[in-house]
């Protein structure tokens, strides 16, 4: 017989070695060693007052298209620097201006990070379902041999899901490292942006 699953979720079986016993499993939403942080602030990365005015519909479509280039991941930063360059002689530098175009930016990426790290809440729980189906396999296989005449047909049978199950568990968590530094990601790619539009505001 194989080894339960149970007291392998999230560490062994999800494949992080030596590296998890550094994480903090007390979350069962959260099966990542990066730290989890519920929510970013924008006060945290821009050091100016934001505040709401009053914007023409023209610049404020420029901000948008602007701050819609900034949250496209598959973009390098540095391949935006032309767009902001043309914004900025149009506009000019302005600190609220700058701002304007970091929150636009801001919530986007943030509603993005909202979704991955739902999803990451998500995987884990279907995780941890899927290995108790596991366990309780293995579990119903060893009292199935246990009896007086055992149910060989079945036990072949729990043991081919038992095997097909944990494989698509194996499978699923080879992304689990990708997908645990997605939030991360997000965070200094934001971080970035407004470090970009930092310096490109006018002192």
């Amino acid at each position: 017989m194989k080894p339960k699953l149970g007291t392998l979720v999230l560490c062994a079986v999800l494949g992080l070695g030596a590296t998890a016993q550094g994480a903090d499993f007390s979350d069962p939403g959260w099966p990542c060693i990066q730290r989890k942080v519920e929510s970013l602030s924008v006060g945290l990365m821009w050091p100016y007052p934001v505040e709401e005015t009053e914007i023409s519909a023209d610049v404020q479509a420029d901000i948008d298209e602007l701050a819609s280039r900034f949250a496209l991941r598959r973009l390098e930063l540095e391949e935006i620097e032309p767009a902001l360059s043309a914004f900025t002689a149009k506009h000019g530098r302005n600190p609220d201006l700058m701002g304007a175009v970091f929150v636009d930016a801001f919530d986007r990426l943030s509603a993005t990070r909202k979704v991955i790290m739902k999803g990451i809440s998500d995987y884990s729980f279907s995780q941890i379902a899927l290995a108790e189906k596991i366990d309780a396999a293995r579990t119903e296989m060893t009292e199935l041999m246990a009896a007086e005449k055992p149910d060989f047909d079945m036990v072949d049978a729990l043991e081919a899901q038992a095997d097909w199950d944990e494989r698509i568990y194996t499978d699923r968590a080879k992304s689990l490292t990708y997908v645990c530094e997605t939030p991360v990601l997000l965070e200094k790619r934001i971080y970035a942006i407004a470090q970009m539009l930092l310096a490109a505001a006018e002192e």
